[in-house]
């Protein structure tokens, strides 16, 4: 008699039938890391461009908040801030102004000035201002003293919308250079708030596109920018942004070819703010 037992192992179709089943696993488990990974992209993105225009916001808001600023308020604008003529790309400024425009050919961006605020006060570029305080409200300071800055925006290339920057100079520095401050920036927009000519009115009554204003225009009282801030390209999944869709409203139609064609489904973000002009507002 046999005693031996037989042993039997999986057949093929069970054995199929397991490697489907894995197959099936694997495949929902790779679609959840790829779905986890595109969110994590996504997230990086927008983070980028809600710190990139945070920086920007703070950066021109505390300079276009100096604009103006004397340090013995008793002093008149016009004795504070004498005229000056148009010189390293940036408009005249007229008796009393602190803001101006820049020169035709150096595109988006503004001039302004102000008194340092205490000694060595450090401008856009870190450099320190010749200027020392040996009293509180000194009785006068020269047109040397002021710190004078021009903030200008420079597009990228189509292909790299995100590395358009946010550049400044200083016009008291013997060669006034233009130095980096923020990249990421793939489109700018200023506008100037100007007034009546009545000295005594303070109302803005028109905003002025930067492009169109000169000196004639009259007095600038307040500064609108607005920034699109850009991240690398393929973080989007649809082809559309309404971001984008409603800054190309409003676009030149060269700015939006620019845009459109290097688009790409990236990722964008608006940032933008009203600063008025030290004194000239109530």
């Amino acid at each position: 008699m046999n005693d031996m037992k037989r042993q039997s192992g999986l057949s093929m179709i069970e054995l199929l039938i397991a490697l489907a089943i894995s197959s099936f696993l694997i495949l929902g488990i790779t679609q959840v890391y790829i779905d986890n990974q595109r969110h994590y992209l996504f997230q990086q993105s927008q983070s980028g461009n809600l710190d990139s225009g945070r920086f920007a916001s703070l950066l021109l808001d505390q300079y276009l908040g100096k604009a103006g600023y004397r340090r013995t308020p008793s002093s008149l604008l016009e004795t504070s801030f004498p005229a000056r003529a148009a010189s390293d790309g940036c408009m005249a400024f007229s008796a009393g102004a602190s803001v101006t425009n820049l020169a035709t050919d150096e595109g988006v961006g503004f001039c302004l000035r102000y008194q340092p605020q205490v000694s060595g006060d450090l401008d856009c570029q870190g450099v320190a201002s010749n200027t020392t305080f040996t009293q509180a409200f000194p009785s006068n300071l020269a047109a040397s003293d002021l710190i004078v800055l021009a903030f200008k925006y420079e597009p990228g290339a189509s292909t790299a919308l995100q590395n358009g920057r946010l550049l400044c100079k200083s016009l008291n520095a013997t060669t006034p250079q233009f130095t980096e401050q923020l990249t990421g920036i793939a489109d700018m927009r200023v506008d100037f708030g100007i007034g009546s000519s009545d000295v005594l009115s303070k109302e803005v009554t028109s905003y002025v596109p930067q492009k169109d204003w000169t000196t004639s225009s009259g007095a600038i009282r307040s500064v609108r920018y607005s920034l699109l801030m850009a991240s690398a390209t393929g973080q989007r999944d649809s082809d559309d942004s309404k971001v984008l869709t409603d800054w190309l409203a409003v676009a030149p139609d060269a700015t939006k070819t620019r845009l459109q064609t290097g688009d790409n489904k990236r990722i964008y973000q608006v940032v933008g703010s009203t600063q008025t002009v030290r004194n000239l507002m109530p």
